[in-house]
């Protein structure tokens, strides 16, 4: 037997340590498919080359997806759900009848209501028991996706998993087709570089570390049937991975993004990979055709309109500098010269919370 399976064994042992640790969490009749699928079924990836340009949808069928966004009660994570939902309204609002977004769920992993559970439709979610998260607090995600998907009867067919910091453009359409998922491919989600790490978790009977997708949990549009199956495998890759050193050590602040890349594949689910789902300012120019804007980047610039990443600029929108408040209304336009995507960020931002509710109390 090759290296992949003398490292398959190891990480069966690990992996079995967090799913005990999984099934201690959630009750003991939960409906979810646990743990990893069976060896037998077929990567369609195989079938269709990326693109797929051989795939046919009716397209005259509605195909509704759910929009869920988990988020803790932080004053950071709040003001950018606040806004995240008020132009997820509008632009569904936009599309009118025939739109597919369907409902939106903010998956509110702390543990107890907040005050905005009026304002945005809301799930209440139980954080990972104290310690379990080793300090990395996004491990609860992929156990909020559990318990939300466990517990709530989602009536759309599809979800898409979004994030705080996400502004919707314009109307999303759904982008799943046939058993494929929808993705944004990330730049810095590299499989094959990190090959060797990742043979303890997808190992080399199931195919090519290229099946691995470069892809995040976020943007994606998945089947809710898919979702079922891949988050708890998601939940348990991710509690692996942080508890090994090698893996923890490679993929630092993006193992989350690994683990699901991971988990995905296990599951068979490959992903259409569409480069304009969104764009991520400053680094993006232009808005163009994109569906959503990720403002995870600060947006530095001079008054000249230069960019002055990686120092402070004279005129600045960093969503860290709203970690303990909200941003102020009416932010201060950026000076010329400046990318139309900045712009166009900075535009939105001052609409919503020109428009939301005691913003800022």
């Amino acid at each position: 037997m090759g290296c992949g399976g003398t490292l398959f064994y190891p990480i069966l042992i690990t992996l079995s340590v967090a799913l005990i640790t999984y099934n201690i969490i959630i009750s003991s009749n939960a409906p979810l498919k646990q743990g990893f699928p069976s060896s037998s079924y077929n990567d369609p990836v195989i079938q269709l080359p990326r693109g797929g340009s051989t795939i046919r949808v009716n397209e005259k069928k509605r195909r509704l997806f759910h929009t869920a966004v988990t988020a803790s009660d932080s004053v950071y994570n709040t003001w950018q759900c606040r806004v995240m939902y008020y132009w997820f309204k509008k632009a569904k609002a936009s599309a009118g009848p025939g739109s597919e977004m369907g409902g939106f769920t903010r998956i509110l992993h702390n543990g107890k209501p907040d005050k905005y559970m009026d304002e945005i439709p809301t799930f209440v979610a139980q954080p990972l028991p104290s310690g379990m998260d080793q300090g990395y607090v996004v491990l609860n995600r992929p156990w909020a996706f559990v318990q939300w998907l466990q517990q709530t009867d989602i009536k759309e067919d599809y979800v898409l998993m979004s994030e705080p910091d996400h502004v919707i453009v314009k109307p999303i359409p759904n982008l799943a087709k046939d058993g494929f998922g929808a993705a944004f491919p990330f730049f810095y989600i590299e499989p094959k570089k990190y090959e060797k790490v990742l043979r303890k978790y997808y190992p080399e009977e199931r195919g090519p570390v290229t099946n691995i997708d470069p892809i995040g949990n976020s943007p994606v549009i998945v089947g809710k049937e898919d979702l079922k199956k891949i988050a708890p495998t998601w939940m348990n890759v991710s509690l692996a991975m942080k508890k090994d050193p090698e893996a923890d050590k490679a993929f630092g602040w993006v193992l989350e993004m690994y683990a699901y890349a991971v988990s995905s594949a296990l599951h068979g689910v490959s992903n259409v990979l569409h480069k304009n789902f969104m764009i991520q300012p400053p680094w993006d120019k232009e808005v163009g055709d994109k569906y959503i804007i990720h403002y995870t980047y600060g947006c530095d610039f001079d008054m000249k309109g230069h960019l002055t990443y990686g120092k402070v600029g004279e005129w600045r929108f960093d969503k860290r500098s709203y970690i303990k408040s909200p941003p102020p209304k009416n932010l201060t336009m950026p000076p010329p010269g400046v990318p139309q995507s900045v712009v166009t960020l900075v535009k939105m931002v001052n609409e919503a919370t020109a428009n939301l509710p005691d913003w800022g109390s």
